[in-house]
């Protein structure tokens, strides 16, 4: 990751790289330019007719020294601000040391120090690449900026302020690197030993077997995995940020499919690969525990993610088998691709007997039904609270990742009624994300707070944009840790 530097005092910068960030053509720029500098600078601004547009920009280059303004435009919110890093990352990756120069935004209730924060923050996580299997990348081809230092005109810059949001950057990398991961690494065991590494930060994991697993009675979940010789895992991964409260006051739980091929209802060859993402509700739930404890937030939440492969074998689940849940309803299968809500209504149940948790929120990659609705610009969300829905929503906009409610309802609700079991594990082709929710919901005790996120679609990012570079984006990270207060 890259080092920042949050400096107040007014001095002359030496760095050769300065960028300036202004909501208008007139420059404040104090002692971080010279003469020479300033009035290069003051020409280019008059011969590209600069007025400050949001992410228009400017530059001088002398043979040594590199000179980068660029604009705010109006109505900036923090989003704005971390944008504009994503933005300018890929400017300034090529250097090793960059200065910037801040000028408050009181118009915006924008003090210095959260426009250097939330710039750090879009440079580290719009920076992310995955480069962990390249053997002949040539050194070149790799970012090579190293330290980033924050120059403000009011001198008012606090490192402090940027625990938190590094904390959450620190989650996004930390989950779009379990995603990126391939599925012949990546196993579940191996998922549940890298969660097991976080007790450092005050974290309690607890790690069940197959045979663990068996004995609570979670047999929806070992119906997907027993096609596979990789072993389930169930982890339970704990923050205790109010000691004196007994029990948790939130729960997290997440669908950690480590590969998916459908099992006997096999997926088509085409695009199976990205199915080595289909964890990516369960990167979410324990990257976002991470930066809970980095952050030192002072509520107790539990988060409980199952983690299983989904593969074709002379042991796999059948279309046509029933199981019997946790909860005890028992449950056909129809299609052994819709496999996700197997997984994640025993966890659902687990955490609200075990745990005792009464409010919770899972996030899983459960349905292309969701992602032919929203692409990649909303995630689809489902509740049985109006005021979680809201803060959801309005989180979701202040975040960048946006989520658009979608009804459970008793008409929906009954095309999973089984002719030989309490439910089927699908409904008919339409309105499969919907019914989908609806059958998380049969395992929701009724006086429980709940919602589901259903990020398919969001979870990876085919082109790339300023906050989330091509490849896993982590979405839900952002938007959780925003729920909790991590920033």
């Amino acid at each position: 990751m890259t080092e920042f530097s949050f400096n107040s005092s007014k001095n002359s910068v030496k760095s050769k790289v300065k960028v300036i960030l202004t909501d208008t053509a007139s420059l404040n720029v104090g002692k971080f330019l010279k003469e020479e500098e300033l009035k290069a600078l003051k020409l280019a601004i008059k011969e590209g007719d600069f007025k400050g547009e949001y992410g228009k920009s400017v530059s001088v280059y002398d043979g040594k020294n590199h000179i980068i303004l660029i604009g705010t435009g109006n109505k900036v919110v923090k989003l704005d601000i971390q944008t504009l890093g994503g933005k300018l990352y890929k400017q300034i990756s090529k250097f090793e040391k960059v200065a910037f120069y801040i000028n408050p935004m009181p118009k915006y209730n924008l003090t210095s120090s959260e426009i250097a924060c939330n710039l750090a923050f879009g440079l580290e996580i719009g920076g992310y690449s995955f480069d962990k299997y390249f053997t002949k990348k040539e050194a070149s081809a790799y970012p090579k900026l190293e330290t980033v230092e924050f120059y403000a005109a009011d001198g008012k810059l606090n490192a402090d302020d940027y625990q938190n949001l590094c904390a959450v950057a620190n989650a996004v990398r930390y989950a779009r690197d379990l995603c990126n991961e391939p599925g012949n690494y990546l196993t579940p065991e191996v998922f549940a030993e890298d969660i097991k590494r976080l007790e450092y930060l005050g974290l309690k994991v607890d790690i069940y077997d197959e045979e663990q697993i068996r004995g609570l009675g979670m047999n929806m979940l070992l119906s997907v995995s027993q096609g596979s010789i990789n072993s389930p895992r169930v982890a339970v991964i704990r923050w205790t940020g109010e000691p004196d409260n007994k029990h948790p006051t939130f729960g997290l739980v997440g669908k950690g499919v480590t590969f998916d091929s459908g099992g006997i209802s096999i997926k088509p060859s085409s695009g199976m690969g990205d199915m080595k993402g289909d964890m990516t509700g369960a990167a979410v739930v324990v990257a976002t525990m991470k930066a809970l404890a980095l952050c030192k937030i002072k509520r107790n939440i539990v988060g409980v993610v199952g983690l299983v492969e989904n593969m074709p074998s002379a042991t796999a689940s059948r279309p046509g088998d029933i199981v019997k849940s946790m909860s005890g309803q028992t449950v056909e299968i129809i299609n052994t691709d819709a496999e996700g809500r197997l997984v994640l209504g025993d966890c659902l149940w687990y955490i609200q007997q075990k745990e005792d948790c009464h409010v919770m929120i899972d996030i899983a990659t459960l349905t292309g039904s969701t992602m032919r609705t929203f692409g990649f610009e909303y995630a689809g969300l489902f509740s049985n609270s109006d005021m979680m829905s809201r803060d959801l929503c309005r989180l979701g906009e202040e975040s960048g990742e946006k989520v658009w409610r979608l009804p459970v309802n008793k008409e929906y609700d009954k095309l999973i009624n089984s002719d030989i079991a309490d439910m089927k594990n699908c409904g008919p082709a339409n309105a499969g994300g919907i019914t989908a929710a609806c059958f998380l919901q049969r395992f929701i005790v009724p006086k429980n707070s709940w919602s589901h996120l259903d990020i398919a679609g969001v979870d990876k990012d085919d082109k790339g944009h300023p906050l989330t570079p091509k490849g896993a984006t982590a979405f839900g990270v952002r938007l959780l840790t925003k729920f909790f207060g991590c920033y």
